[in-house]
């Protein structure tokens, strides 16, 4: 039986063209392949049944999908470093691997962490609606933060938050770190000093959120944590809408508690339009792609579709979520080491 590809139909944009690009999907040529159905938003245990892997951007993955006796599903490999909608445990428990693409996101990621950050402290935001609006004489009434000396916590240390660290020590920032899982000498490595969160609200001018939405991260950051902030100082969110309490920060934003927000995500995707936050004059907003461009959907496409050959010829991918699945009889069924 051919080795068998759900591909996500939300990896193509309206023409039919991979938005990926044609040569990494062109890598794909050696499998049986075929787009998921236009608007799917989460897997059943029917596509288990039909595929041996599926290549996956935004669709949840429940317990539920891999629970039946006709399983076929080998491994789900992500678009993307987060993985939050798929349910690891029950695909550990079912054998199902997980892989994600953590090297193609980091430096875009990054990047767009700063972009956020310069956006804001130079009113970026402000000034273009001014000049839409004939407002040039009220420039002196917008001055904008420069960076040096000024204050940078990250709030995760990870892939994401170690290149940002490392990109930004260029603007002479003073720079924080917290993350429970790394260790203060890996932080300090990198410029930085690794304190707790508390501190990091406190004395940080720009929060950057880029650790991963679990059950640890889940509202983190949430009116306690907002309220430590800085009147002058900016949150940007760039990993995961829930991480940070919604409500909390439109409230702390319309009473300008603190100076503004960048914020690439949001707790529902798609957020409605009337989503509060949308109307304050103090945030930046896009909708979970800033960090979008040909090289990066290039990037994560090679690495994903990688992990899709490298099963498909019996071997164990790169960049696993979920590494105790391969104890699994099913995978050992199949799986051996390069």
């Amino acid at each position: 039986m051919a080795f068998k590809v759900g591909v996500s139909a939300d990896l193509f944009d309206a023409r039919g063209e991979p938005t990926f690009g044609r040569e990494p999907l062109s890598l794909l040529d050696s499998l049986s392949w075929e787009k998921l159905p236009v608007g799917l938003r989460e897997i059943t245990p029917d596509h288990a049944a039909t595929y041996d892997a599926l290549y996956l951007n935004s669709q949840k993955v429940a317990s539920s999908a891999v629970e039946r006796a006709d399983l076929r599903l080998k491994l789900i490999s992500r678009h993307g470093v987060g993985y939050d909608a798929i349910d690891i445990p029950a695909m550990t428990k079912a054998g199902v691997l997980v892989s994600n693409t953590p090297d193609a996101v980091r430096r875009p990621v990054a990047t767009i962490s700063l972009l956020l950050i310069l956006a804001l402290s130079h009113r970026l935001y402000t000034k273009d609606r001014l000049t839409r609006e004939g407002r040039w004489n009220e420039r002196v009434e917008h001055m904008g933060t420069g960076l040096t000396g000024r204050t940078l916590g990250v709030v995760g240390a990870g892939g994401i938050g170690k290149e940002l660290l490392k990109m930004a020590r260029v603007f002479d920032l003073r720079l924080l770190a917290t993350d429970p899982y790394v260790d203060f000498a890996t932080i300090e490595s990198l410029g930085a000093r690794k304190v707790t969160l508390d501190e990091l609200m406190t004395q940080s001018d720009f929060v950057v959120v880029t650790c991963l939405l679990n059950e640890e991260t889940r509202k983190l950051i949430g009116a306690r944590q907002l309220a430590l902030m800085k009147p002058t100082s900016y949150l940007i969110n760039v990993a995961r809408g829930p991480i940070v309490d919604e409500q909390a920060l439109y409230d702390t934003l319309a009473s300008r508690k603190i100076a503004g927000a960048g914020l690439d995500v949001f707790e529902e995707e798609p957020t409605p339009a009337s989503n509060p936050l949308l109307k304050l004059d103090n945030v930046i907003v896009s909708p979970h792609s800033l960090a979008w461009t040909d090289e990066l959907f290039s990037n994560i496409a090679r690495t994903a579709i990688g992990a899709l050959l490298t099963v498909a010829s019996g071997h164990r991918p790169d960049f696993l979520v979920n590494a105790d699945a391969l104890a699994h009889p099913r995978a050992r069924a199949w799986s051996a080491p390069r």
